[in-house]
């Protein structure tokens, strides 16, 4: 059995640049056991995996399997202990809804990777129906990114989109904006009468929503912190509401 044991090996060298986002135009890593039978259950096309050698009778089916040493494990991981696997997954992107009712999730410029990962998994858990993020906000599909959503991208759909463009299609579906801030307009979320369809947009860590989502939001709320801190985490916040309105 070959084991690919070079990093300057072609092959190696064009999967590794994944890591970089410009290149994630068709395909994108997920490193992980975790991840990757995530990956199998959802039916997602996985165009090859990387796999140390004790590990291959793990890796059932027609998809193809490049045997690599420990040190190309390593190479094409993002984490510090890799589990010995690394796989390629083809690019999907959902197409979106003609019609926005339920409950959804915005993230409006979130640039942590670990706090887009987080809230996103945090709407998986309390069944939301899809998370949608802006322009600036992190991209999902970074290692980082990936790890903290644990694999919730292959459960809910999550849209890249113009916030405004999407504020629009909320006003025209009815949807009700909810818009986190701790302007003094807001209210306390816990006197919130929660509609049916509704979207809850979480700002940036720094600067927070922005003038246009507090203008355009039929309701600001904050959550009441009785204690000294200035202010909570955001998907810490995030867990918070997504939890109290269902």
């Amino acid at each position: 059995m070959e084991v690919i044991r070079s990093k300057s090996n072609r092959l190696i060298k064009e999967t590794k640049k994944l890591h970089q986002k410009k290149y994630r135009k068709e395909s994108y890593l997920i490193e992980g056991w975790h991840l990757f039978e995530e990956a199998r259950k959802a039916n997602a096309e996985i165009e090859r995996v990387f796999v140390l050698e004790n590990y291959v009778d793990q890796v059932t089916g027609s998809i193809p399997v490049t045997v690599v040493s420990p040190e190309i494990v390593q190479d094409l991981s993002d984490s510090q202990t890799p589990q010995g696997i690394v796989a390629q997954v083809a690019l999907k992107q959902p197409l979106f809804p003609k019609q926005l009712t339920g409950k959804y999730l915005v993230l409006e410029d979130v640039q942590d990777p670990g706090n887009v990962g987080t809230m996103i998994r945090t709407a998986d858990a309390a069944g939301y129906d899809a998370v949608f993020i802006s322009d600036k906000s992190a991209d999902i599909y970074s290692l980082k990114t990936l790890r903290s959503m644990q694999g919730s991208h292959f459960h809910l759909p999550i849209y890249r989109v113009a916030i405004d463009d999407l504020l629009g299609q909320f006003k025209a579906n009815k949807v009700r904006i909810l818009a986190t801030t701790l302007s003094a307009h807001s209210v306390d979320y816990k006197a919130i009468r929660v509609p049916d369809s509704f979207a809850i947009i979480m700002g940036n860590e720094g600067q927070g929503i922005s003038r246009l989502v507090e203008e355009q939001a039929d309701e600001l709320v904050h959550i009441q912190m009785p204690g000294q801190a200035e202010s909570l985490n955001v998907a810490v916040a995030a867990g918070i509401l997504l939890f109290s309105f269902i």
